[in-house]
């Protein structure tokens, strides 16, 4: 099995990021003496008790026999191996019968007015901060990216003219590498970016890593008397798109500027309440 999974992984180099490869790392650890011949539903459920044994919960291991599974499948499909590629789903299926959730909790937090003036006032009160963190947050309310999609705007890929931005590499569950994506940017993130851009015609548009502008956040919150509490610079992407629902917006146009694929995606990102609706 440990064969397999770096013959998929010499396949898919550079495809997905720390968290696959920290998954298939473990996976080679503790399947590591496991023949393929001898991969069998017992070996998963011995597997499953040991993730559990570890502390860890019904998603993450839900995620570990997805990816298992999907070694399975390619070593089935594109190198003609004969093996029980349906085993993790299986094994994922006997998840619920041992008690262990497999659902995510869907996280609804949006940062209120009363908490973005108090962090915009700490940091103007901080006139040596490094990171122009009003900024970026109201980028991030005003678009609805993710933060490493701010951090890594190019001003080659803004056109003010014909109001889009290009996002290189956008996330997505199937293709990351390669996901290029060009979204409108409203009116607000036109205002905002023009300034940043001047006459610049190349380079990057902010400078600034996402770990740092997600740590800067993090202390700031931290540091408010009372500080905000359970509050992630991702939580404006929440925001923006459901203010992007408020402003009368429909749902391709709102998956237009958020890189959602489908409604199902759409839908957790979205906290419409019945007043809105009036």
């Amino acid at each position: 099995l440990p064969e397999l999974i770096e013959a998929y992984q010499s396949t898919t180099a550079g495809k997905g990021g720390k968290t696959k490869a920290a998954t298939l790392a473990m996976l080679k650890s503790r399947l590591g003496k496991v023949k393929l011949s001898s991969l069998s539903a017992i070996v998963l459920r011995d597997f499953i008790d040991s993730r559990v044994k570890d502390g860890a919960g019904g998603v993450t291991i839900a995620a570990d026999l997805s990816f298992l599974g999907a070694i399975l499948k390619w070593g089935r499909h594109a190198r003609h191996l004969d093996l029980p590629a349906d085993l993790p789903a299986q094994a994922r299926a006997s998840l619920k019968h041992r008690g262990l959730n497999t659902r995510s909790q869907e996280r609804e937090r949006e940062p209120t007015d009363d908490e973005l003036n108090r962090l915009y006032a700490h940091w103007a009160s901080r006139p040596r901060q490094r990171i122009d963190m009003p900024t970026l947050c109201r980028v991030a309310l005003a678009t609805g990216m993710r933060l490493g999609e701010i951090c890594g705007l190019r001003v080659e890929d803004v056109d003010l003219v014909k109001k889009t931005a290009l996002i290189r590499d956008r996330k997505d569950p199937r293709n990351k590498v390669g996901n290029n994506q060009t979204v409108p940017l409203l009116p607000a993130a036109v205002d905002i970016l023009k300034p940043v851009i001047a006459d610049r015609g190349t380079g990057s548009v902010f400078g600034v890593q996402a770990d740092s502008v997600s740590a800067a956040f993090t202390r700031a919150c931290q540091l408010l008397d009372p500080p905000i509490i359970d509050l992630h610079f991702h939580d404006l992407r929440h925001r923006a798109t459901a203010q992007f629902f408020r402003m009368g917006l429909d749902i391709p146009r709102v998956a237009l500027l958020t890189g959602h694929k489908t409604w199902t995606m759409l839908r957790r990102y979205t906290s419409i309440k019945p007043e809105d609706v009036h």
